[in-house]
């Protein structure tokens, strides 16, 4: 039995480890446990898409991207393993799939395996089996729980219907499917515990996530983590149980653990750590905890480079109520991408689009009409009011507070190296 002073240490500890798993919960428990939610995909192993770019009416996910709309789907993998076939395809796409703790296992898209068809085998902790006949490439995951959220290139509202036969070209199913053999034998399914906001910053969080752990065998990288969190009673056997005494140091201890978090959040501003796989990461919990706070399901910087701009050139937070601002990017010190870039702007709080009277909530490579300057830079307008250069280059802004989020895809080596970096938010 642990002291109260290390039971508060451990809690801490415990909480960032489980963070990423709790918050990847609440969106699988929405998506494909809970049928009476309108977020429901059809539960596990299929594709809901969306195809529809996003707009100010839409709520639900913070800091939407309306370049490349989602794919969601779920994976149940103890039984067996699913197939992936994808068709030749001549346009960005990516379909990441990440473990219960949201580490990546492996990536199917123009990046990570080309522009031309391939099946892909996405497989559980104990599948030692040979890799079946037409299969690619087998993505091991290290818990029998598995997501997706893909993305897709839109080049605007008038390449949904193209957009759409992209996605439906996306086939997943299981293997004895795809093999045409008989189905394994079905499991029990388990008594999923009902997603409440309150859990997290509750005693109760470790409920969930020694419920959760049982979907999640041991690693050997992580067996230090798991010995202490099992010292505590959080040991994957779903019968968690603290005692009041316990129960006090936990308390203190989920508080240490969000604090510890709110402070890494606060300085970075780009996602070059944030995202990745479990080799990536290793045991640095705390940043794969950032990652998931500030941009669930974040892409890795060899996929997709995140930055932004959450003070202008003043060391002031940008207003679009105070003042009108330039985004400069000199000759030559255009976003380097080997796909495309853009830049999106978001109003704070609810870090959600702006709505403005051209619908533009994005500005990239990619935005038709853009003009650049006569010596090929680039200056963007960022303001609240239509800017007297016109309309071509302006990201309108809300009459508040903002952030701009930049996607680089495909980013070059000087992005990752630091060598680039985005220039200044001006106030005009």
């Amino acid at each position: 039995m642990v002291d109260r002073a290390e039971a508060r240490r451990i809690a801490a500890e415990g909480w960032i480890y489980g963070f990423p798993m709790l918050m990847n919960y609440r969106t699988m428990y929405k998506q494909a446990i809970d049928v009476d939610d309108p977020r429901y995909v059809g539960g596990f192993g299929r594709f809901r898409h969306y195809a529809e770019p996003f707009t100010p009416h839409d709520i639900d996910v913070t800091l939407p991207n309306s370049d490349t709309p989602f794919s969601w789907a779920w994976l149940a993998v103890r039984t067996e393993p699913y197939v992936l076939t994808v068709p030749a395809i001549d346009r960005y796409y990516v379909l990441p799939f990440h473990d219960l703790d949201t580490s990546y296992i492996g990536f199917v898209g123009s990046r990570a395996t080309g522009k031309g068809p391939g099946t892909y085998l996405i497989a559980g902790p104990d599948w030692d089996r040979s890799t079946p006949k037409g299969v690619d490439q087998v993505f091991h995951a290290d818990s029998y729980l598995v997501g997706v959220l893909g993305r897709t290139y839109l080049a605007g509202p008038g390449d949904v219907k193209a957009l759409r036969a992209v996605q439906r070209s996306y086939d997943l199913r299981p293997l004895h499917t795809y093999l045409g053999t008989v189905p394994p034998p079905a499991v029990s399914h388990p008594h999923w515990p009902t997603w409440r906001e309150d859990v997290l910053d509750s005693v109760e969080f470790f409920t969930y996530l020694d419920f959760l752990l049982h979907f999640f065998p041991v690693l050997p990288s992580e067996k230090g983590i798991r010995d202490r969190l099992a010292s505590i009673g959080v040991d994957g056997g779903g019968s968690f149980s603290p005692s009041p005494e316990l129960r006090e140091a936990l308390e203190q201890g989920i508080a240490d653990g969000r604090d510890a978090l709110e402070q890494a959040d606060s300085s970075p501003d780009h996602s070059a750590s944030w995202f990745g796989t479990r080799a990536q990461h290793g045991d640095d919990y705390l940043t794969r905890a950032v990652g998931v706070d500030k941009g669930l399901y974040g892409l890795p910087p060899e996929e997709a480079f995140y930055a932004g701009w959450l003070k202008d050139s003043e060391g002031d937070r940008p207003d679009g109520s105070r003042k009108d601002y330039v985004i400069h990017f000199p000759a030559g010190r255009l976003p380097p991408v080997r796909f495309f870039w853009s830049a999106t702007m978001y109003h704070l709080p609810e870090r959600l689009l702006v709505e403005n009277p051209i619908d533009r909530y994005s500005i990239g490579d990619h935005t038709p009409g853009l003009v650049y300057d006569d010596d090929g830079g680039l200056t963007l307008y960022v303001q609240r009011d239509r800017p007297a250069e016109g309309p071509s280059n302006w990201l309108p802004a809300p009459d508040g507070p903002f952030v701009i989020v930049i996607r680089m895809y495909g980013p070059a080596p000087e992005v990752l190296s630091g060598e680039w970096r985005i220039p200044r938010l001006t106030p005009r």
